[in-house]
């Protein structure tokens, strides 16, 4: 009877622990209830705010449209831990920086917000130097 009981509570000890592990990675959220995975927008404009905290790091950009109305984009990227694994630190966007970005807009209506972005400096070099410029492109079918 005593093994049977040790076997429970082993089992119930690795369930409980698998369980701690996998939480987290199932937790994670999908972009695509909230961005058009469908769409793709570009945008120019100057940076007003780099918000580089957790879950997500935020850029703010000001982009002037055809009719010379300015209005604010948000563009969500990756954790700050992600972003400081390929170098980007809270000082890679400085305030005034002019970025080009493609990415998915929001599906939010009357929103200005872009997710799964490309960027780079106005004049198409990179952003961090060293950092990647080319889109990621799908293998034919």
């Amino acid at each position: 009877m005593r093994i049977n009981r040790w076997i429970a509570a082993a089992t119930a000890a690795a369930g409980t622990g698998l369980a701690l592990v996998v939480a987290p990675v199932v937790a994670h959220h999908s972009s695509a209830p909230f961005y058009d995975q469908e769409k793709r927008v570009e945008i120019e404009g100057k940076v007003t705010r780099f918000v580089f905290r957790n879950p997500h790091a935020f850029l703010y950009l000001d982009v002037s449209g055809a009719n010379g109305e300015t209005t604010e984009w948000q563009i969500e990227l990756g954790a700050p831990v992600s972003l400081r694994r390929t170098g980007w630190t809270p000082d890679s966007l400085p305030l005034g920086l002019m970025v080009k970005a493609s990415g998915r807009p929001s599906r939010a209506e009357g929103s200005r917000g872009l997710c799964c972005v490309r960027m780079t400096k106005a004049d198409g070099s990179p952003v961090l130097e060293g950092g990647r410029v080319e889109e990621r492109q799908q293998p034919p079918r």
